[in-house]
Order: C-alpha cells, then sequence, then structure tokens
C-alpha cells in the first residue's frame, strides 16, 4: 500500500529500509499483555513500551533515520529542530551518535527534566534555545534560524523520513504478537507516529481498525479532517505537551484522513487520571501524552470486548514537579476536586459554622485564603474542598444554601479559577 502525498510517493517499503537503518542503534521495546487492563475491559490489551526506550520516547526512531541519510552537503552547516521535548531528545541522541553538531529550539514551558536531557543526550554536541510558550512559537524561532544560518531542518513530523522511522513501531509489533489485531490505539500530536504505523499495518494487517487519540486542547487533526484540510488551531492547551500541537503535518494530515478510522478526544484531566492509574496500579511511568491512547480505551470499552488491542505507550518523560498539577487536573475531573469563593459574614463562629454545618463527615478543606476586611458586612474567602466521593458533591451544595452562605464556584469560571488557585 502507498501514498501519494505532495506528488511523492510514502510506501510501507520506506518504513521496512528504515527498520533496517536504525536497527544497529535504536533497540527493539517490549509488547507486554497487561492483566489488569485486560481483565478491567474484558479483551486482550498489549501495551507497546517506548517509555522504555533509551530516551523513553519512540521520537528517537523518526530522528535518527533522517538524520542518518543526510547527505554530506545537508550536514555542511549542522541541523536544527524544534520540539516540546522528546524529538529534541531523540535529535541530540543522533548527533552525539554521528558526530553532528545541532541546534534545538524548545518552548520555555518545556519541563525542566526534558531540558535536561537533551543536554545529557546531546552532551557538546548540541546547543539548546528556549523560546515561546508553545511548540509552534519554537517551531516558528527554528525555521527563521534554519534559513539564516543555512542548517538543515529536522522536522518533528511532517517529513517522509521521520514518518517511516516511526513506523518501525508496528514493524515490532507485528512481529511480537502473538494475535491477531483488532484495534491499535495511538496519540496524535503532528501524525507522525499514527502515519507511520498506520500505513505498515494497513499493509500487513488490514483489518486492525487504527484509532488516533488527542487531548481536549489540542485536538488539531480531528479538526482538519471534519474540515477536510488542514486546520490551525487558534488556541491550545499545552499541558499534554507532546501532543500539544496547533498545526498538524500536511503529510501526516493526507496520510491520516486515508486511514484512520476514528480520533477519540480526551480531556486532559481524564489523561492525568490515566497517568496516575498507571502508576499506582501498574508502576508503569509515563508523560501525558503516553497514557492518551490508554485514555481513550473508555470510550471503546463496548466494542473492544472480547477483542485484542494494542495501545502505544508514546512516552514517559514525565517531570515529577508536574505531579501535583495531574492530581489536582485528575481530580477535578473525577468531580471531587471543588474550588469557591465564600462571603463569610464578618462575625464571631462564622467559619467554626461553615466547618462543622456545612462540610461533610469525609469531606476536607485543601485550600483556604481570607482576608478580612474592616468595614464590611462580608469577607471573601477563597475555599477548595476535596470529596471522597463525588455523589458528596450536591448534598454540599444543599447545606452551603441552607446556612444561607453567599458563594460562586470556580470549577466553571476558567478565568477566575486561573487567577484565584
Amino acid at each position: 500500500m502507498s501514498q501519494q502525498v505532495d506528488k511523492k510517493t510514502f510506501n510501507v517499503e520506506d518504513i521496512i529500509l528504515a527498520s533496517h537503518n536504525i536497527k544497529d542503534e535504536i533497540s527493539p521495546t517490549p509488547l507486554q499483555y497487561n492483566h489488569l487492563l485486560s481483565e478491567r475491559y474484558g479483551c486482550h490489551i498489549y501495551l507497546k513500551r517506548e517509555d522504555l526506550q533509551s530516551v523513553r520516547s519512540f521520537k528517537i526512531r523518526g530522528a535518527y533515520n533522517r538524520i542518518k541519510k543526510l547527505n554530506e552537503d545537508e550536514l555542511q552547516n549542522g541541523i536544527i529542530c524544534a520540539s516540546a521535548g522528546n524529538h529534541a531528545q531523540g535529535v541530540a541522541y543522533s548527533c552525539h551518535l554521528l558526530n553532528i553538531h545541532g541546534k534545538i529550539f524548545m518552548p520555555s514551558t518545556t519541563p525542566k527534566q526534558k531540558v535536561n536531557q537533551v543536554k545529557f543526550w546531546g552532551k557538546d554536541s548540541v546547543e539548546i534555545v528556549l523560546t515561546g510558550d508553545t511548540f509552534d512559537d519554537a517551531f516558528e524561532k527554528a525555521m527563521e534560524c534554519s534559513q539564516a544560518e543555512k542548517r538543515t531542518f529536522i522536522h518533528p513530523f511532517d517529513d517522509y523520513d521521520v514518518i517511516a522511522g516511526q513506523g518501525t513501531v508496528a514493524v515490532e509489533l507485528l512481529n511480537d504478537c502473538p494475535e491477531k489485531i483488532d484495534y491499535l490505539f495511538a496519540a496524535i500530536g503532528g501524525g507522525g507516529l499514527l502515519a507511520g504505523v498506520g500505513t505498515y499495518l494497513r499493509h500487513y494487517s488490514p483489518n486492525t481498525q487504527l484509532i488516533g487519540v488527542e487531548p481536549q486542547g489540542a485536538a488539531g487533526m480531528k479538526e482538519s479532517i471534519l474540515n477536510g484540510e488542514v486546520t490551525s488551531l487558534k488556541e491550545i492547551d499545552p499541558f499534554v505537551d507532546g501532543a500539544a500541537v496547533k498545526t498538524v503535518g500536511s503529510k501526516t494530515f493526507t496520510i491520516c484522513k486515508e486511514m484512520v478510522d476514528d480520533i477519540i478526544v480526551v480531556p486532559e484531566g481524564k489523561v492525568c487520571t490515566t497517568l496516575l492509574s498507571l502508576y499506582n496500579e501498574n508502576a508503569i511511568v509515563v508523560e501525558p501524552t503516553g497514557a492518551l491512547s490508554i485514555a481513550a480505551l473508555d470510550t471503546y470499552a463496548e466494542e473492544i470486548k472480547g477483542k485484542t488491542v494494542v495501545c502505544i505507550v508514546s512516552g514517559g518523560n514525565n517531570d515529577i514537579g508536574r505531579m501535583q498539577e495531574i492530581k489536582e487536573r485528575s481530580k477535578l475531573y473525577e468531580g471531587l476536586q471543588h474550588y469557591f469563593i465564600v462571603q463569610f459574614p464578618q462575625r464571631p463562629g462564622a467559619l467554626r459554622e461553615f466547618l462543622f454545618d456545612v462540610l461533610g463527615p469525609n469531606d476536607d478543606i485543601s485550600h483556604f485564603e481570607y482576608t478580612k476586611k474592616n468595614n464590611r458586612e462580608t469577607g471573601p474567602a477563597v475555599v477548595g474542598i476535596e470529596l471522597k466521593d463525588k455523589e458528596d458533591y450536591l448534598p454540599l451544595i444543599e447545606r452551603i444554601k441552607a446556612k444561607g452562605f453567599i458563594y460562586r464556584e470556580l470549577n466553571n469560571d476558567s478565568t477566575l479559577y486561573q487567577m484565584l488557585v
């Protein structure tokens, strides 16, 4: 099977060649049967553990395949790339292995862990430039620098050699899976992984349902397919940083729109809940993007019963400093964490009354900010309440109203939530 893209042909042979091109430096990753998830969903679930790559992401495959194929003219002034973190590590690792100088542009918001890993893998072979708030900001600056310094640009997803490299994931999983694969779930950022894996599976496992998964705050591929053309998102939520792309690739879009059976959009909070579950129940440490494929399983719970399912765990570069935010987003999504502005009467005992008469036996104050104002009848406080069960929410609201407290809920007001919490 081949895809006609931008007047060039991309086909399964490119992936086979890429598999040979990278085999001496890129180790295969395990395909693991997951008993817990299989029992939960009543099917056979295998995890393709790309988080166990040397750089803890599949991105090394495409980066190394592309860079190794460059000729002397293309390497004369070094190479350059833009990345939210994982592609950068793949490029840095490749630069060090092949003794090539690379310049790497990353968003200023990139988790420190990923920046440090790029430095570790690239050593003296790379220079890191932190700029802008998103991948697209870094991409724009990298393209300008590429022109000015005549460096060869290594695209993180919209390049045939990169797509072919990512497609080698499918070569391994088909070799290793003892069963016919009914469903494959894979994250979509720019689209390189699913374009490569999908091309290979469509040729060698044509009945496999290909399901792409995007974060709700950056669902660029779904939006583009709905519109019939590459569509840039005006704003994105950068939280799922490995998939937070405003504009998917034109090549990846052309491939994906022809072969992907469905795209699931998952709320960031659901991603966080899945990430924590993988850690607590399976001792698997993933980054938010790495949890996307598994986070989509609930949507397909009925369809996958009795089937064989592969989820690609795309990356494990998670910064421990993000865990508090991850827990917070998970609790908000699960309906266990609620924030309010409460107007407390400025009289003795008002707070005590709230604690004893409003809070339920299993409710907990997780956040409290109060500034007493002189000459006012009430004083506002930002109050965070953590519930043991989401069913406790309505009784809590009823008690607040019954006691006559004036309140405003912040969970449903993103602007106030960002300002006050």
